[in-house]
């Protein structure tokens, strides 16, 4: 298990709280978020080699809502890998918000992860005994911050996320909307620059599914970076950029809207 660092990681409100030195005006951030170039992923078993990525070259841009669709073994699971920086290309490049996180060891790209990706998955993965507010406070924890910033903070995002009158409540006490609504308020509580799903609706009945859908679109209506994983054609929807993948490859790459309009309206989106 990881320990909480000593000094503070996420805070980005100021140079001085970083313990950073800040080129005067405003900083200059990467237009995309996401950047793979030719991305290969092998996987080698005895004398078999899988090729799981075949050279994958995406850009998503800030303040986009991209969903990237795939039938089983198209590749889906190790891309959301890859951009997780949970795993690293064989070959090709990734920069993640301007970070070449090939030159990183492991425990530099769990920091990585920390500040930059908020997370969302099928099974919420919250932990089971602690209560919503203790579960967002977490990436806080690791990062190093004060015990009254993160519970500000995390209460925060509790609210932003529609379950702020369920802080004292523990996982098994939630519904399953509200479980990946937590979820979803640990994923943002960093400010990180991208929101990274896995099938966040895959545990969810179809009224939880369009909250939970409702959310991303707000999240992304105020400029966040979302991408969603998925196999369900209902989140597709959401897209305001549809990407497909088969054997390892990218076979469509569609866009519904402009990154800076509205994310589409789920309500109005699915038929029926």
């Amino acid at each position: 298990m990881r320990r909480p660092r000593r000094t503070p990681l996420i805070s980005r409100r100021s140079a001085e709280e970083a313990g950073l030195r800040r080129p005067s005006g405003p900083p200059r951030r990467p237009r995309y978020v996401i950047a793979l170039e030719d991305v290969h992923r092998v996987y080698t078993l005895g004398d078999i080699h899988v090729h799981a990525l075949r050279g994958v070259t995406l850009r998503i841009e800030r303040g986009d809502l991209v969903v990237i669709m795939g039938s089983s073994g198209s590749g889906k699971s190790t891309l959301m890998n890859t951009l997780g920086c949970l795993d690293l290309p064989t070959r090709g490049r990734y920069l993640l918000d301007g970070i070449d996180v090939r030159h990183y060891d492991p425990d530099d790209l769990a920091d990585i992860r920390n500040r930059k990706i908020g997370f969302v998955f099928q099974s919420f993965n919250l932990v089971p005994r602690t209560t919503a507010l203790a579960n967002v406070e977490l990436p806080l924890a690791y990062a190093g911050l004060p015990r009254q910033q993160r519970r500000a903070r995390a209460i925060a995002a509790l609210e932003e996320a529609g379950v702020g009158d369920r802080i004292g409540h523990l996982p098994s006490e939630l519904s399953g909307g509200q479980q990946q609504r937590v979820a979803l308020a640990r994923a943002i509580v960093t400010n990180p620059s991208l929101i990274l799903a896995d099938e966040p609706t895959g545990n969810l009945d179809s009224r939880s599914t369009g909250g939970v859908l409702d959310l991303f679109a707000r999240l992304n209506n105020e400029g966040r970076t979302v991408v969603i994983i998925t196999h369900e054609p209902e989140v597709a929807h959401l897209a305001k950029r549809l990407v497909r993948l088969a054997d390892g490859r990218i076979v469509e790459d569609v866009r519904y809207a402009a990154v800076g309009d509205p994310a589409p309206d789920h309500a109005r989106a699915v038929p029926g």
